[in-house]
């Protein structure tokens, strides 16, 4: 019999630093930063069309945003939308999900993304995604996806991979050495340089069971949480009993919960196009750009000897930006942010 697959979509997290465009009322992943009509989370739900049925996808968020999914992936099932009572990081997140799915189908591959990512060659990602749940189903693998690094990046974590050999069942795969945290400059060019170091970009696929038992060995409180739940979904009674267990949960992500411990860790090295999109900075690098590398997002903007700038103005008419290099501009709901390129982490001490 087939193995049926399932997409988890993490939406849960309340990012600021694209404020004003998004806030920690609407966050980014409901936010179309790109100007293209969708939010990220549309367009992430889009990516994995044929991968599985809408009955088969599931969105874990904040209770607080649950009424969002629901406005904006309308083809949702209401059980499928799992409301976190609290922020806990990635691992209750991904046990939740799990613990659900392996209720209702036991056998079930699971693929599990972030929301609100961005991914220029989706024919690709899909056959990545593809030739993933295959590599993982009826096996006791655990397969990350890397992203080949088209720079030194210092935002992100990086996958050390052993390229000797691939796996027999699959070409493109290859064990992981180690996981690397964010890096200096000078470290994430040595990375680059070794041609062996890609991108964590936070996306898992694995069988439920598979997950579910490495709960069980190296998270055994988080474990404990989900089966005694586990009676409880699909019943009336499961969101009250979720919003009084799921606060025990470590505040821990998966990736030092599970990846960092676990032996059978592989990584599928990738190339599609992707960025977090964490940052103003990350959103003008996947704009399309003038030829002064100046980039628009809504309002009819007019530039005079500016360079490298992005503009998001939706809620004005016209915006004129004359004699600047290197800056953010942007507006929404009556709030206005004007900095320099790569000042966003201090955006955050204001967007609140």
């Amino acid at each position: 019999m087939a193995v049926s697959n399932h997409v988890v979509i993490m939406a849960g997290g309340a990012g600021n630093r694209l404020w004003p465009l998004s806030s920690a009322d609407t966050p980014k992943q409901f936010v179309d930063v790109l100007g293209c009509g969708k939010s990220l989370l549309q367009l992430t739900a889009e990516r994995f069309a044929g991968v599985c049925p809408p009955e088969k996808m599931w969105v874990v968020t904040s209770e607080k945003y649950a009424s969002l999914v629901k406005e904006q992936l309308p083809m949702l099932p209401e059980g499928n939308i799992l409301k976190e009572p609290c922020r806990r990081n990635t691992a209750p997140c991904i046990a939740y999900a799990a613990w659900k799915i392996k209720k209702k189908d036991p056998g079930a591959n699971m693929v599990v993304t972030p929301s609100d990512h961005f991914v220029a060659d989706v024919a690709e990602f899909r056959r990545v995604i593809n030739s993933s749940l295959n590599f993982v189903a009826g096996s006791d693998a655990i397969l990350t996806l890397g992203i080949k690094p088209s720079r030194p990046e210092t935002g992100y974590g990086y996958i050390e991979a052993v390229l000797g050999s691939s796996t027999l069942s699959n070409k493109e795969i290859f064990r992981v050495d180690s996981f690397k945290e964010k890096p200096s400059l000078d470290i994430a060019e040595a990375y680059v340089a070794k041609n062996n170091f890609y991108w964590n970009a936070g996306i898992f696929i694995w069988n439920v069971s598979t997950i579910v038992n490495a709960f069980r060995i190296y998270q055994s409180p988080i474990a404990s949480v989900f089966e005694a739940l586990s009676k409880y979904f699909f019943t009336p009674e499961e969101q009250a009993m979720v919003n009084e267990r799921f606060p025990e949960c470590r505040n821990i992500s998966v990736d030092y919960a599970i990846m960092e411990r676990a032996d059978e860790i592989f990584v599928f090295p990738a190339d599609f196009g992707w960025s977090d999109l964490g940052t103003w900075m990350s959103l003008h690098e996947n704009r399309q750009r003038d030829l002064n590398s100046n980039v628009v997002i809504g309002t009819d903007t007019c530039f005079s000897e500016t360079r490298n700038c992005i503009v998001c103005t939706q809620g004005m008419k016209k915006v004129v930006v004359i004699g600047m290099e290197n800056c953010i501009v942007a507006e929404k709901d009556n709030n206005l942010l004007v900095c320099r390129m790569g000042e966003e982490e201090r955006i955050k001490e204001f967007a609140d």
